[in-house]
């Protein structure tokens, strides 16, 4: 059954992984490594959105015909983590439709441009810091047996992931040969288990500006100023009784009898105070504050 959406890539190139995967899975099972495993993702916001796809049909269908399960963490992040859990069959057919589903965004995008030579599909996995090691090998050996068997391009971050002990592997390359890197990269993280507790990383949400004017909280988004919920209101009140700030609404109001989305900008920087280039009395009560989503407040 093809991928539903204009958008989404043609059954041809969606389904070309299966002879591919088919000898990768009976070799796999051969070898005994037929077990559940959990492999991470790491993936920009367009990349998550393009194997969500139009209604999530997409990962849907991703979900339906791997047999692996396939979450995305929410959350308002420039990065998500895609973690992907089953069997490694399943595993090998997911990472295959992703990987082909990428390729054919590259050769869409290729129709509008002057670039002559196609980029490779690129992935970043999130492997726990103490399987590295293994993946390496002594002197870079595993490594680049890895890059010559496969094909592809295998490169280990050398820093970890901030607030974490996991590192980023990204694999570059035709889709067949980030599969067969995949198949090999699990063979090592099965052969040799992650020491000690892993810390998992958890990508950063974007902070929201928060501004507050005449004793109410609003976010900023776009060209609009939204009321924010009444804990950051209060939130405010509070630290205002805690500052030698006069409270806001005492002196100059932002906006009395304000008619809330605002239209413009220039508006919403007149709420911070700042100068729009207007004859514009001296900001003097309102201040602004960057509060993270997940703020527990």
């Amino acid at each position: 059954m093809p991928f539903s959406g204009a958008t989404g890539p043609s059954e041809a190139s969606l389904w070309s992984w299966r002879p591919a995967c088919r000898e990768m899975e009976s070799k796999v099972s051969e070898g005994g490594l037929n077990v559940t495993l959990t492999i991470r993702l790491l993936m920009h916001g367009k990349e998550v959105g393009s194997i969500i796809g139009k209604k999530g049909e997409t990962v849907k269908k991703m979900r339906e015909e791997s047999g692996a399960r396939i979450n995305i963490s929410e959350g308002n992040c420039p990065e998500r983590i895609v973690t992907i859990t089953g069997p490694t069959d399943a595993i090998f057919k997911a990472f295959a439709m992703i990987a082909y589903k990428f390729e054919e965004d590259i050769t869409n995008s290729m129709s509008n441009s002057t670039a002559t030579s196609k980029p490779p599909v690129t992935l970043r996995l999130v492997v726990p810091a103490s399987q590295c090691g293994s993946l390496i090998g002594k002197g870079g050996s595993k490594i680049k047996e890895i890059r010559e068997s496969t094909g592809a391009q295998v490169q280990v971050a050398g820093d970890m992931l901030p607030n974490s002990t996991e590192r980023a592997v990204t694999i570059s390359g035709t889709p067949d040969a980030i599969i067969q890197c995949v198949k090999q990269i699990c063979v090592v993280m099965l052969e040799s288990p992650p020491k000690g507790a892993t810390i998992p990383y958890r990508p950063k949400p974007a902070s929201t500006p928060v501004i507050f004017a005449g004793g109410q909280a609003y976010t900023i988004q776009g060209q609009y100023a939204i009321p924010h919920p009444d804990q950051l209101t209060k939130l405010h009140q509070l630290a205002m009784q805690q500052t030698p700030f006069t409270p806001l609404g005492q002196t100059t109001p932002a906006f009395p009898g304000e008619k809330l989305p605002l239209h413009s900008s220039e508006e919403a920087q007149n709420l911070m105070g700042q100068s729009s280039g207007l004859d514009a009395s001296p900001p003097a009560s309102t201040h602004e504050l960057t509060i993270p989503n997940d703020a527990d407040v």
